[in-house]
């Protein structure tokens, strides 16, 4: 039940870390992979490992989104394309910097799931789709107020998203990881009154890895999640259910 023999999952934000490691599991369970980045040298990459096909477009342009999937036959999708922006609290933020947030982890995504999921309905095959949210969607976190608003919203496309496309055996969830430190967190969340606390918090107190992130993207586009739609999974070592 977690083979995906030949599907096609495309992968938004695939030269990422937890987008990379996305790809090489779906690669490794037999999916017809389709990784998508803002440019092609992004992504040159993940194709010399993996073997994938790749596929660029910019996530700011409906026009370029829609010209990209409006004739690719997909069974399943992945929104792993994110940015973090900025760490400020609701005083200070910048609201140029939010407005590049929502728009590339919230309507970007949005938009590719509009496209990409009428090819899937017109193909009638059903599918899936899974967005990478954040538990920055569930519970407040210091100096998170754009990503945190992104996240939110972002699940809250998932859930009418499943509502709306349940009746083409289409379901869409989130996954909403804790933190994965990659050179692009270990800013903020490496410094030691930052880590400290947050770890200490944390029921397995440590942070993920991309692979601990990858495995439940997996599992929820297979046929093992065939009865779970419009979920928000957190993947966060019990951070939320404190």
């Amino acid at each position: 039940m977690f083979e995906f023999d030949n599907r096609t999952i495309l992968v938004t934000g695939a030269s990422g870390g937890i987008g990379g490691a996305t790809v090489r599991l779906l690669v490794q369970h037999g999916a017809d992979v389709i990784a998508a980045g803002a440019s092609q040298d992004h992504l040159t990459a993940i194709a010399e490992e993996t073997g994938v096909r790749t596929l660029a477009f910019d996530l700011h342009s409906e026009d370029a989104i829609r010209d990209a999937l409006h004739d690719l036959p997909l069974w399943g999708v992945v929104n792993c394309a994110g940015f973090g922006g900025e760490i400020a609290t609701p005083q200070e933020t910048d609201v140029e910097v939010f407005d590049e947030v929502i728009a590339v982890n919230t309507r970007g995504a949005l938009l590719v799931t509009k496209y990409a999921a009428r090819t899937m309905i017109a193909a009638g095959r059903g599918g899936s789709i899974v967005n990478v949210s954040s538990q920055a969607a569930l519970v407040a976190l210091h100096g998170h107020i754009s990503y945190a608003a992104s996240k939110a919203a972002l699940d809250s496309i998932t859930r009418v998203s499943a509502l709306e496309l349940g009746r083409y055996d289409i379901r869409v969830n989130s996954v909403n990881p804790t933190v994965v430190m990659t050179p692009m967190s270990a800013f903020y969340w490496g410094r030691d009154e930052i880590q400290g606390p947050f770890l200490d918090a944390m029921p397995l107190g440590r942070y993920a890895t991309e692979e601990e992130i990858a495995a439940p993207v997996a599992f929820l586009l297979s046929d093992a999640a065939s009865m779970i739609t419009g979920v928000t999974l957190p993947v966060d070592g019990g951070y939320t259910a404190r």
